[in-house]
């Protein structure tokens, strides 16, 4: 495979195979790196393109210190499948909006018996 090639301005990574262009588009929203889609070619679908332009993603957002929105399904599985490549900044804030949903702010602790 071609080198990966990360245009900033057109918030976009791509790649060239036998001729064929495949694409991770990508939008940022402060610090957030949201994936939206992914595009492979038929012609050279099943090589591990679509995985290969998700790491470069991951890695560009890691080294910003970006968090990840998968909004592209295949990168959404992707993310599912390899929980480590996913950068722990995401992790963190995924993890707090869960205990925020499950123990809103508003909700006395249960503690002791108020009886």
């Amino acid at each position: 495979m071609s080198t990966i090639e990360h245009d900033a301005s057109g918030q976009r990574f791509s790649t060239e195979v036998d001729g064929f262009r495949a694409h991770l588009d990508y939008t940022l929203t402060g610090n957030v790196m949201n994936i939206m889609h992914t595009r492979v070619p038929d012609q050279i679908g099943g090589r591990g393109i679509a995985a290969t332009l998700t790491r470069a993603a991951l890695e560009a957002a890691r080294e910003a210190g970006w968090k990840v929105n998968a909004v592209c399904s295949y990168a959404a599985a992707y993310l599912a499948r390899h929980p480590e490549e996913t950068p722990k900044e995401h992790m963190d804030a995924l993890l707090d909006e869960a205990l925020d949903e499950s123990y809103p702010a508003s909700d006395p602790p249960a503690v002791g018996s108020s009886d």
